[in-house]
């Protein structure tokens, strides 16, 4: 899991340096053609998605080198944590559903994952089976009991 988000940031990362250094100079170079830069949209517009690509490839920067100082040895083998998949009862309606600890990098809405960050992913945190969590999500605060739970150590490498 670990290895294959790396590889979805390096991925992004080469695609907008691309951009960078190839697209948007021929971009700019063609806005710059067409004269009188104070009022040529072309121009702004690809200044500024340069500044924004400028600014994306040191976001992922930062959070690839995150990324790096996860140890998944260190990663519990007992609790919820990054790379686990959690078995939850929601105890207001009793609907169980399961779910998949990750970053926001690699959220998949049709995987079931969510975030550490998310208020849910921060309620399981820590969370071991019996544990219940306690999340403020948007439609209010939910308790959900922690059913069955594989840590990143108990799955198998993709």
């Amino acid at each position: 899991m670990l290895e294959e988000l790396k590889q979805k940031l390096s991925d992004e990362v080469s695609g907008l340096i691309h951009e960078l250094n190839v697209v948007l100079p021929k971009q700019i170079e063609t806005a710059v053609g067409h004269g009188d830069l104070k009022e040529n949209s072309e121009y702004h517009a690809a200044l500024e998605r340069q500044g924004f690509v400028r600014a994306r490839i040191d976001y992922l920067g930062r959070r690839m080198s995150q990324l790096n100082d996860i140890d998944v040895e260190h990663v519990a083998t007992d609790r919820v944590g990054f790379g686990s998949e959690v078995k939850v009862r929601d105890l207001e309606d009793d609907e169980i559903e399961v779910f998949k600890v990750t970053l926001g990098e690699n959220l998949d809405f049709d995987k079931n994952e969510i975030s550490m960050d998310s208020p849910l992913g921060q309620a399981l945190l820590g969370k071991y089976v019996g544990d219940t969590a306690t999340a403020a999500l948007p439609g209010g605060e939910r308790e959900f009991e922690v059913l069955e739970l594989a840590t990143i150590h108990d799955q198998p490498e993709v």
